[in-house]
């Protein structure tokens, strides 16, 4: 049975358990639950409206006794409701079949389908859309404050953000904004940490790297290396000169020449073969390098039987899905919006909340991972100022009956897992790592 609890704090969709529509938004606060998990939607700006959805933990501590997870998924564009929650760490898979290796079983798991316009998140005008992660991470603290308005008993619960390939950059971004927020009492929060996964922190050195650890698998020649060299060498050169938005472009391309040189590698995973976008390679000539990319790095999370699932079956669960709104619907052009930004780093965050706060500050990196593969994320992790403590510090493999699964450095409030057997979509394909990797960082 559903039940709404209602607050006065900010603008909330009405979501109503008849399916109906409310075509304004009430000053109210709405929330659907079922007593086991909520979900609902918040406007963080005019025609801006943001989705969440809460699960609370199975744990038999209690979840009030359990850390809060928020869970961001990449792109940008990529549907955390969905793809996280159905395909990595959520309590069903997408036959909503019971997953062994759900997170609910150690925190509470808060999706946010963020940027706006992805997944059930839509903006009503071009204009809202956001177009850099400062602009994200305001919305997301905005929502935040809402979710831990209406859920006051988790704001004394560790707070952890996971995230993963360009969630890894917003959740930098947000997690210096959360934390300047919480230390000006804006917002009540016992943020702990945040972890970014295979994320897209410093473009350049991801590129640079890709080359080498193709040559590394026997996937290119020495020939085709010194080529893909060259191309990393000019996006180089345009990041230098703040050429972002061309910078974008030459990523996409390069990106179309190492499909080529690999027959198609997956780009994130090694062992897989054929990304997204050739399956509409039939289309491929009327369409740009960067529409290639959308396809390349959205589809792989809006393939067609999640998307009938989200569609479908949990669309008509949830009871408060607008009808002019389907799931993934606007993630494209989200994917687009965020051009200009794309290519820009974001290691002097990093660094920043690693040297000036008490927070953990996690990096993880599965192995057969190619977009953001280890090389290139060891490449600006020794660039930062704790680098030398990091260097020296041991590494201890984490093991499962024996076998290991993962391997972990720590230095100070730093952490690094080197994830074993799975690639960007660590969860999605090594289930036991992660888990074992998320009790190792909240401390269980």
């Amino acid at each position: 049975m559903l039940m709404i609890r209602v607050g006065v704090v900010l603008t909330f969709i009405m979501c109503a358990s008849s399916g109906a529509i409310v075509n304004e938004y009430p000053k109210e606060e709405i929330t659907l639950t079922t007593g086991k998990e909520s979900w609902g939607y918040v406007t963080v700006r005019p025609e801006a409206h943001m989705f969440w959805w809460w699960y609370k933990s199975t744990s038999p501590k209690g979840y009030t006794n359990v850390p809060l997870v928020l869970w961001l998924q990449g792109g940008p564009g990529g549907s955390s409701t969905g793809f996280g929650n159905f395909a990595e760490i959520g309590p069903l898979d997408q036959q909503l079949k019971p997953r062994n290796t759900t997170w609910l079983t150690t925190a509470n798991l808060l999706f946010i389908d963020n940027p706006v316009g992805t997944g059930y998140s839509f903006v009503d005008s071009d204009k809202a859309y956001t177009t850099d992660v400062q602009q994200i991470a305001a919305d997301l603290l905005t929502i935040f404050k809402a979710f831990i308005k209406i859920n006051e008993e988790l704001s004394t619960v560790p707070f952890y953000i996971f995230s993963e390939s360009y969630g890894g950059k917003m959740t930098a971004a947000f997690s210096q904004v959360l934390y300047k927020a919480v230390q000006a009492g804006d917002i009540k929060c016992n943020f702990k940490g945040f972890a970014m996964g295979d994320s897209w922190i410093s473009p350049v050195d991801s590129t640079y790297s890709w080359g080498p650890y193709l040559y590394a698998n026997s996937l290119i020649d020495r020939t085709q290396l010194i080529a893909l060299n060259e191309t990393a060498k000019r996006i180089a050169a345009l990041i230098k000169d703040g050429q972002w938005a061309k910078a974008t472009d030459e990523w996409s391309l390069l990106e179309d020449e190492v499909e080529n040189n690999t027959d198609g590698v997956n780009f994130y995973n090694i062992q897989k073969w054929g990304s997204s976008e050739q399956s509409n390679s039939k289309f491929s000539v009327r369409l740009t390098s960067f529409e290639h990319a959308v396809l390349r790095h959205l589809k792989p999370l809006h393939e067609d039987s999640l998307s009938k699932l989200m569609n479908g079956p949990i669309r008509k669960k949830l009871g408060c899905i607008p009808d002019n709104v389907t799931w993934g619907g606007q993630s494209g052009e989200v994917f687009t919006k965020q051009s200009g930004d794309f290519m820009k780093p974001v290691t002097d965050i990093v660094d920043s909340m690693i040297m000036g706060t008490p927070l953990k500050v996690v990096v993880y990196s599965g192995q057969l991972d190619l977009i953001v593969d280890n090389l290139g994320t060891e490449a600006w992790v020794y660039r930062l100022k704790i680098a030398d403590q990091f260097s020296k510090a041991k590494k201890n493999a984490m093991e499962i009956n024996g076998i290991p699964q993962a391997f972990a450095k720590i230095a100070k409030n730093f952490e690094y897992y080197y994830i074993l057997a799975a690639g960007h979509m660590v969860p999605a394909d090594n289930g036991p790592a992660a888990l074992l990797m998320l009790k190792s960082i909240v401390g269980e």
